[in-house]
C-alpha cells in the first residue's frame, strides 16, 4: 500500500514539474480558449485523482498554480508565501454501525441507507436520538416578507421535514440566503427543533437520487474552531428520497405528489404534524487535516486606490475518488472547477502579456474545500490575508460551462450591487445579452464562494454561460448536469466550445479592468437585502 501511494505521489510531482502548456507568443489582449483548456487538462488529469481537499493531488494542483504565478512575477499574498493554511475536522459515518428508522404506533420500520435516506455528516450528528416529525413546508422564516412557515407549529424537541425550495413571492436571492444551513438552523433552533429531514424537490434536482446517494459515505468536513460552528444543537440531518416520501405522509390526508406539484410551481404548502417519529443511531469517525487557499496579487498603481482589492476567486478542489460509474472512480472536476481555476491563471497571464493601468489592486484567490460547503472561502472571508476593509468586490467563477456559444450571460447577484451595472455594460459592449438567475429555486446564488464574501459585506457576483429557458442550449445544460455534474465524466474527454470560453474570459478581463479603474468603490444597491452586511450600515 505504501509503495502504491509513493509511486502515485512521484507521478504527480513529475506531471506538474514537467508539464508546460504552449501559449501564443507576443502580446495578447484577447483570448482563444486554447491556453485555458491546456490548464484545465492539467487540473483534470487522472494523476491528480480528483483534487480532494487535503490530498496530494490538490496540493500538486496548487503547486502548479504557484509555479505559473512565479513565472509571471505575480506576487504572493497569503500568510505563508502564496498559501493561507486552513484546518478542518473530517467526519465520516460508519454505516454498518448506524441506522435510521421510522417509528409508527410504537413499531420501528428500518430505512435502507442509500435507497430511502442517508445521513448528512456536515453536522456533528448525535449518537442516538428519537423525535416526532412535523412537516413545515419549505421551512422558511423570512421577516422581510412577513413569511413564516413555522408560525403556529409546536416544534420543541421535534425533527422538521422540509421540501427544498421557496415560494414564488420571495425574491430568489433573498430566498436562497434563508436556505443556507446557517440561516435555516438559526430559525429552527429558535423554534425548538432538534433536526431536519430534507426532501429534494423532484422538479429541480440537479442529479438523480442514484447519484446523490452514491457517495453518501464520502467524508464531510467542517472548519476547525467554534467561530465556524453554525449548526450547534442540531442532532439529526438527513436527506430523504422523494420517491419514498409517502412513507412520511401516510395517514395525514396528504400525498407527496400533492406536495411536489405545489412545490414545483413554488406555491404555498400545507404544514402539519406527521403521525410518525424518526429514530437514529450514528457512529462518526473524526480526524483533522490541513489544506490551504492560494492567494496572489497584482498591485494597482493609484496611490489612493491601490490599497483596495478586486478579488477574483475560484475553487481549485473537487471531490476526489469515489464510487465508480461505468468503471471510472476518479471525479476529475474539469468544469467543476478546473474551468474557473484555469480562467484565473489565464487572466493573470493576460495581464502579464498585455499590461494595462490598474488603479485598484487585483487579488487572485484559489480557495479550497468549496465542495465541502464553501469552507475555504468562508475561512478567507472571515480571515482575509489583506485588511478586511480593503476588499472592494469579488467576482467568482465556478463551473461557467462553455459548452454552448456564449450569447447570453447568466449573472447571479445582478440586481444587488453596482457590479451588476458594470457587467451589463461590459457584456453588451461585447455583443452578449445579460439575464438574471432564470432558476432561483436551485439556489445557485448561495451555492458558490461569492456568498461568503457577501456575508462579510463585500459586493459580489458570479457568472455563467447562459441559455434561453426552453431552448436547445438549456437542454444541453440539463443533460450535462444529469450525466456529468459530480460524476467521473466531468473530464477532459467532454466537448467544449473554446470560442465561448474565450469570450467569457474577455468579459472577465474587461469587467475586472472596469471595476479596478472606476473612481467610485463598488456599492450595494439601496434596496438590496445584503446591504446590511456592509461595514458602516
Amino acid at each position: 500500500m505504501l509503495k502504491t501511494v509513493l509511486t502515485a505521489a512521484i507521478s504527480i510531482v513529475l506531471l506538474v514539474a514537467t508539464y508546460r502548456p504552449t501559449y501564443a507568443q507576443g502580446p495578447q489582449a484577447t483570448f482563444d480558449g486554447k491556453s485555458w483548456w491546456e490548464d484545465v487538462k492539467v487540473f483534470a488529469d487522472d494523476k491528480l485523482e480528483g483534487r480532494e481537499t487535503g490530498s496530494p493531488g490538490l496540493h500538486q494542483a496548487q503547486e502548479y498554480i504557484i509555479d505559473q504565478l512565479k513565472s509571471l512575477g505575480v506576487k504572493p499574498a497569503g500568510t505563508n508565501g502564496y498559501y493561507q493554511p486552513v484546518k478542518f475536522v473530517v467526519r465520516e459515518i460508519s454505516e454498518k454501525d448506524s441506522s435510521l428508522s421510522l417509528v409508527r404506533d410504537g413499531k420501528a420500520t428500518p430505512l435502507t441507507l442509500g435507497e430511502e435516506a442517508y445521513f448528512n455528516t456536515r453536522i456533528k450528528l448525535a449518537p442516538e436520538m428519537e423525535a416526532p416529525l412535523v412537516f413545515v413546508g419549505y421551512g422558511l422564516n423570512i421577516p422581510e416578507k412577513n413569511y413564516n412557515d413555522l408560525e403556529g407549529l409546536d416544534l420543541k424537541r421535534k425533527v422538521v421535514v422540509i421540501i427544498l425550495g421557496s415560494p414564488s413571492t420571495i425574491p430568489g436571492a433573498l430566498a436562497s440566503h434563508y436556505q443556507t444551513a446557517a440561516e435555516r438552523w438559526k430559525t429552527l433552533k429558535a423554534a425548538g427543533a432538534v433536526g431536519v429531514l430534507a426532501l429534494p424537490n423532484p422538479a429541480f434536482m440537479d442529479i438523480p437520487w442514484s447519484r446523490m446517494s452514491l457517495n453518501r459515505a464520502h467524508p464531510s468536513m467542517d472548519l476547525e474552531g467554534a467561530e465556524f460552528n453554525e449548526t450547534e444543537g442540531e442532532k439529526l440531518s438527513a436527506t430523504f428520497n422523494p420517491a419514498n416520501a409517502d412513507l412520511l405522509f401516510a395517514g395525514t390526508g396528504h400525498s407527496f405528489d400533492e406536495i411536489a406539484a405545489l412545490a414545483k410551481d413554488r406555491k404555498p404548502l400545507p404544514r402539519f404534524a406527521l403521525p410518525v417519529a424518526v429514530r437514529a443511531k450514528t457512529k462518526l469517525v473524526e480526524h483533522e487535516i490541513e489544506s490551504a487557499n492560494v492567494v496572489a496579487k497584482l498591485e494597482g498603481s493609484d496611490p489612493a486606490l491601490r490599497g483596495q482589492y478586486v478579488v477574483l476567486s475560484a475553487h481549485i478542489d473537487h471531490i476526489g475518488i469515489g464510487a465508480p460509474i461505468n468503471g471510472d472512480s476518479i471525479y476529475n472536476g474539469a468544469m467543476d472547477n478546473g474551468s474557473g481555476s484555469a480562467l484565473l491563471l489565464d487572466l493573470a497571464r493576460s495581464f502579464h502579456k498585455s499590461p494595462v493601468p490598474l488603479k485598484r489592486s487585483i487579488l487572485l484567490v484559489w480557495v479550497t474545500a468549496e465542495e465541502k460547503g464553501l469552507l475555504g472561502s468562508k475561512y478567507f472571508a472571515a480571515h482575509p490575508t489583506v485588511p478586511p476593509s480593503s476588499l472592494a468586490a469579488d467576482i467568482n467563477t465556478d463551473m461557467f460551462l462553455p459548452i454552448v456559444p456564449l450569447k447570453i450571460l447568466t449573472v447571479y447577484g445582478l440586481n444587488e450591487s453596482s457590479l451588476g451595472d458594470d457587467v451589463r455594460k461590459t457584456a453588451e459592449s461585447l455583443g452578449v445579452r445579460i439575464q438574471d438567475d432564470p432558476e432561483p429555486v436551485r439556489n445557485l446564488f448561495i451555492r458558490s464562494d461569492q456568498y461568503n464574501f457577501i456575508r462579510h459585506g463585500v459586493p459580489a457576483l458570479a457568472m455563467k454561460v447562459g441559455a434561453e429557458p426552453g431552448s436547445p442550449e438549456q437542454a444541453i445544460f440539463k443533460e450535462w448536469s444529469t450525466k456529468r455534474y459530480h460524476a467521473p465524466s466531468d473530464d477532459v474527454n467532454q466537448p467544449v466550445d473554446l470560442a465561448s470560453a474565450a469570450k467569457f474570459e474577455e468579459i472577465m478581463r474587461t469587467l475586472t479592468i472596469t471595476i479596478a479603474n472606476e473612481t467610485a468603490r463598488p456599492a450595494w444597491k439601496p434596496d438590496s437585502f445584503f446591504r446590511r452586511y456592509a461595514q458602516g450600515n
